[in-house]
């Protein structure tokens, strides 16, 4: 197992030095899901929940926290990301949305963050605006699925 980058030789948190590395294109890729009734999902797709579109307001979200991640975390660096794209797709089952973030940035260090915190903020979103309908969501198996750089 590696040594964990985020503590100095005391045990102490401290935020990794990035600076000798060199500046590469970065991708990282998350995924994760929110589990619903089928009714919610139903007005979601009508646009018929009180609060607005979901899915357009869950997309802003996600990108927006992508874009503040280094604000949200407290070891992570603040990164000038340069795309984020969030994405749904609702399976034939009807009982989840599945959420899609990649990031992009070119960096010194990595934007695995910025990708897991647009799709955990994309299913709160989904969650907060969906609450008053659905009392037994569940947001779910938010991982990472693959980074590369070059």
């Amino acid at each position: 197992m590696k040594n964990l980058t985020h503590l100095d030789p005391s045990g102490e948190a401290r935020m990794v030095d990035v600076s000798a590395k060199p500046v590469q294109a970065r991708e990282a890729i998350a995924q994760g899901e929110i589990r619903l009734q089928k009714a919610t999902l139903r007005l979601i797709e009508r646009n018929a929940i009180a609060k607005g579109n979901v899915l357009a307001t869950a997309r802003l979200a996600g990108i927006m926290a992508a874009k503040r991640t280094g604000e949200l975390i407290p070891l992570c660096h603040p990164l000038p990301i340069s795309h984020c794209h969030v994405e749904f797709e609702i399976p034939k089952k009807r009982d989840r949305i599945l959420i899609r973030a990649s990031a992009k940035i070119a960096a010194q260090t990595g934007v695995e963050m910025e990708a897991l915190t647009a799709v955990a903020l994309a299913a709160l979103t989904i969650y907060d605006m969906c609450k008053a309908v659905d009392k037994r969501m569940r947001i779910i198996n938010v991982r990472l699925v693959s980074k590369s750089k070059s």
